[in-house]
């Protein structure tokens, strides 16, 4: 593509250089650029890519995006007042606009995103819509799947991820968008169909500046769907939730808003459910007509992420009579309460869990269940929001009968202090301290008697643990399956 034309929609400040240069590709990483590439200078919290403007010249760039002029004399240099939005725009001119050739829905919120994805896309395709799906577990696109290296991409593999979505043949995409990804701009350019709000709780309060500021960057999704020039639009808003009330009022009258939870004022309303073991049933009122659910996925808020599914699955055009029949073979999802077979008189279940939110209603649904006791192993992750800490040492100290605090991904924060952190919510001394994860999955386990639960919480899926200067492997199903096999039946029954 020539540079002229890749450039049309900046909102360049100064460009010094030829545009009639052929770009063979876009990079903002330098470590990955090309002959006739163009490069993007972004700026990122660990690294300013204006630092490898020389590297990428020296790489073959022929154009450079950036913010500070004079950076570059022997490529063409575009001055543009933010880079990040500059990548959003060359992705998108780049790829063809694929976000409009596919219906796109876009889910946000802080806890349930994966699984109310994983259920939107297989409600679906069992209505013979091919859907792909952009999140924190994986990515789907067509037959292909492959590990997500975060929740929402970066504006430009974003953009290359819908345009395999559109080559695969899918008519559809689910995605996770996250407040960091709002707020930074990588879901910019997107044409939404469909925004999506879950719930908004306390979380990544060290990126956002407050409960406020992190609710506008949620916000910012469904202004995109708004000032999206498609003509069916929509926005599935959880009306039980405060600040879902909130998005009501403020974009309905610009948008179609259906709404769902448990309460009189909902259009999906969920009511007299019941959970065990092996899932959960509820009476689904909507469209005015009444419905039997049967969902195999345990707990109260995955009625909610249901609902939210199946009226996403309504505003896309799909017969609420059959998505309600397909919940009933619904995916487990990775991590997601996911129980461990245990071949014991106990259960074993991994959750992402990792707010104490999540944590709460993760642990209201155990205690549903009716456990003799429950034992929870969780940490908090290092070089993120330490306010939730001790909110999650208080949810812990209150819903479990014995926790184990260990180490969750510390990065480069000491694990003992931020144990200790954890530690401050505790009133009872109904916990011990055991910082090696797989030590404490293993003493957990060991601790086990007839009847018991024991929930390993705040890692879910992930299949490693940061430390400060390496990452190593780490699978909490994977550690608790082996910790099953290596303890015998008969030490199942120690107590604590």
């Amino acid at each position: 593509m020539q540079l002229a034309d890749l450039i049309q929609r900046l909102k360049a400040i100064s460009i010094d250089g030829p545009v009639d240069r052929e770009i063979t590709g876009l990079r903002y990483d330098s470590r990955r650029l090309g002959p006739g590439n163009l490069f993007v200078a972004v700026r990122g919290s660990c690294f300013d890519g204006h630092s490898f403007i020389a590297q990428a010249v020296d790489k073959g760039a022929v154009a450079i995006v950036g913010e500070k002029p004079g950076l570059s004399k022997r490529a063409t240099m575009i001055v543009v007042p933010n880079s990040r939005e500059a990548l959003a725009r060359l992705a998108a001119t780049y790829y063809g606009d694929p976000s409009r050739r596919l219906k796109v829905i876009g889910v946000t919120g802080t806890n349930g995103k994966s699984t109310t994805t994983f259920l939107i896309k297989h409600l679906l395709e069992r209505a013979n819509q091919s859907t792909g799906l952009i999140g924190t577990v994986r990515y789907e696109i067509g037959e292909r799947v492959l590990p997500a290296q975060r929740t929402t991409p970066e504006s430009l593999d974003l953009q290359e991820l819908l345009s395999q979505c559109v080559e695969a043949g899918c008519r559809n995409v689910v995605l996770e968008v996250s407040s960091h990804a709002l707020s930074q701009g990588r879901a910019s350019e997107i044409a939404f169909d469909v925004g999506a709000f879950t719930n908004l709780t306390q979380d990544h309060l060290d990126f956002h500046h407050g409960m406020k500021d992190y609710f506008e960057a949620k916000a910012r999704l469904f202004d995109s769907v708004r000032d999206n020039q498609k003509k069916e639009r929509a926005a599935v808003i959880n009306i039980d939730d405060p600040y879902g009330q909130q998005l009501s009022a403020r974009f309905g009258k610009d948008l179609p808003i259906i709404s769902y939870g448990m309460g009189a004022r909902a259009q999906f309303r969920a009511s007299n459910f019941k959970v065990e073991m092996n899932g959960t049933s509820y009476q689904l009122n909507a469209k005015e007509k009444s419905y039997l659910v049967r969902l195999p996925l345990i707990g109260r808020f995955n009625v909610y992420n249901s609902l939210a599914a199946l009226a996403v699955a309504h505003a896309i055009g799909a017969d609420v009579r059959t998505s309600v029949l397909a919940l009933a073979n619904a995916p487990q999802i990775p991590g997601r309460l996911e129980a461990i077979p245990a071949k014991r008189q106990f259960h074993v279940f991994v959750d992402y869990a990792h707010t104490d939110d999540a944590l709460l209603n993760v642990l209201r649904t155990c205690r549903d269940l009716h456990p003799n006791r429950l034992i929870l192993v969780f940490g908090c992750g290092g070089n993120r929001d330490r306010t939730k800490r001790v909110l999650m040492g208080t949810v812990a100290d209150q819903y479990a009968d014995y926790a184990i605090l260990t180490s969750d991904n510390p990065r480069k924060e000491d694990p003992e202090a931020i144990v200790r952190d954890i530690e401050a919510g505790f009133k009872r001394k109904n916990y011990e301290k055991i910082v090696d994860r797989k030590e404490a999955i293993s003493r957990a386990i060991a601790l086990a008697q007839p009847k018991d639960i024991v929930l390993i919480a705040g890692k879910g899926h992930e299949k490693y643990q940061e430390f400060g200067d390496h990452t190593i492997p780490f699978d909490d199903i994977e550690v608790a399956a082996r910790a099953l096999e290596e303890h015998p039946v008969e030490l199942s029954r120690h107590g604590s």
